[in-house]
């Protein structure tokens, strides 16, 4: 059996998720011991033996919501979002003053993955809307890589979904080097998602009883206010960039 909750994980979030999925996996009675940290995030969404974890919206309207269980969607209380809604922030450097994204997009844009939401999908259907291309693009693997190659000045902009953002600002230094230029609309957040042979009513419940009894503490660290129920077909109805 398998539990992953690598999205948000960091160190200084990582015992704040032990405590979480533990809380979870007591309700439950049953489930792996730990958090599985060492594997792929796609081998683990693909794990018929899955038992929770967190997915990314693109990877679940692309290929996951045929393979898995929506179990809920966590509410991360981001401004200017509804309840179970997220969206990305689009950063440069701080000392490019008052930079426009056109100006920007004669520049490098890096990117985490081509399958994630809030670093390729959103802002390239935000930009692709005001009739804009990025010259130049740089894959980091990792929303914290792309926000270090801005600080760096490998890239000239990035987008960062709200909560890394927000958790870059409260741990890491560089975050006082960059500016946010722009905001995308906002989407569903990213969903807690079970295996095809799970009781998905049974770890719903699990989960938002979980989630009610986290302490203030790990409530603040984790940002997670609660659980929402954001259907499927939200999800699928999010749009893809057009291909360039």
């Amino acid at each position: 059996m398998i539990a992953m909750l690598g999205m948000y994980d960091r160190p200084e979030t990582a015992a704040a998720n032990d405590r979480l999925w533990q809380a979870i996996r007591g309700n439950l009675g049953f489930g792996p011991v730990a958090l599985t940290r060492d594997r792929d995030f796609f081998d683990i969404w693909r794990a018929r033996d899955l038992v929770f974890a967190q997915t990314c919206g693109m990877p679940f309207r692309l290929e996951l919501h045929a393979r898995v269980q929506l179990v809920g969607t966590p509410d991360y209380g981001l401004p200017d979002c509804p309840p179970g809604f997220y969206n990305s922030v689009i950063v440069a450097r701080r000392d490019a003053g008052d930079v426009t994204l056109t100006e920007l997009c004669d520049g490098v844009f890096a990117y985490n993955e081509p399958v994630s939401q809030s670093g390729w999908a959103a802002p390239m259907v935000h930009m692709q809307a005001l009739g804009l291309t990025p010259n130049q693009t740089l894959q980091t693997g990792a929303h914290i890589l792309s926000a270090q190659a801005v600080a760096t000045g490998k890239a000239d902009f990035a987008a960062l979904d709200a909560l890394t953002w927000a958790l870059i600002q409260r741990y890491d230094a560089f975050a006082d080097d960059l500016q946010v230029i722009a905001k995308t609309t906002p989407t569903p957040t990213l969903p807690f998602i079970t295996g095809p042979g799970q009781r998905v009513d049974v770890i719903r419940a699990a989960t938002i009883k979980a989630i009610a009894n986290l302490t203030d503490a790990d409530r603040s660290t984790l940002c997670l206010w609660g659980l929402t129920e954001i259907p499927a077909s939200d999800y699928l109805a999010v749009p893809n960039p057009r291909k360039t």
